[in-house]
């Protein structure tokens, strides 16, 4: 699972970054908030942890951006900020966790592994033969690892749930996507063409003035 750590106190950085490689996370860490805003932009991770103080683009701000455009990527906030203002800041920004300095590393880890379950980032869908992890964005065969963004594995997740049934574009803008930025059906239809590119096989009927039919048999 790939963490990003956003810490601007150099050692507190490194001993929370060495702790969780420790116990088998992958972590990218930054200093500054701008950095960090540029990553998860570019790339994938399954939580972050955000200190609220730093450089450029402090904490909250960064949390208030991310769902604002959907991003639902689980936060836990480590932060000296101990006020409950900012606490109800915290968590009304979207913040699922919120966890105060100083602490203890296994209180992190635990806190971490309790949003792992709650947020099944660890289920896998089998499809034919092929791994699908929804919350990590990823198809994983044998020989390859195909990373994915966010909206494609949240369609193919709709789709696998709605295996051999027809599926309007409308339905898929109406179930995957919660905020304002609603997709045109062009849009779906290259999500759809996107994930066909994925696989070896076709697995997606076009129902000519319908929608799409997914089929694994």
């Amino acid at each position: 699972m790939k963490i990003l750590l956003l810490e601007d106190d150099v050692i507190l950085q490194e001993i929370i970054g060495e702790f969780l490689e420790e116990n088998g996370y992958e972590v990218d860490a930054f200093y500054d908030g701008e950095c960090a805003l540029d990553a998860i932009g570019s790339g994938h991770y399954d939580m972050l942890l955000l200190d609220v103080n730093v450089p450029n683009i402090d904490g909250f701000e960064i949390l208030s951006y991310l769902r604002e455009i959907g991003n639902t990527v689980p936060a836990i906030y480590i932060t000296s900020l101990a006020g409950i203002d900012d606490l109800k800041k915290g968590f009304d920004l979207g913040a699922d966790d919120y966890l105060k300095k100083p602490f203890d590393l296994e209180e992190l880890k635990a806190r971490i592994e309790r949003l792992v379950k709650a947020h099944h980032l660890h289920e896998e869908i089998e499809i034919d033969g092929m791994k699908f992890c929804p919350k990590s964005h990823q198809l994983i065969s044998d020989e390859k690892v195909i990373e994915m963004r966010q909206k494609e594995a949240q369609v193919l997740e709709y789709f696998v749930h709605n295996q051999g049934k027809i599926v309007s574009c409308d339905e898929i803008i109406e179930n995957v996507w919660s905020d304002e930025h609603i997709p045109t059906h062009a849009t779906i239809r290259t999500y759809i063409k996107n994930l066909r590119k994925m696989f070896d096989k076709d697995y997606f009927d076009n129902i000519k003035g319908e929608g799409y039919r997914f089929n694994i048999v």
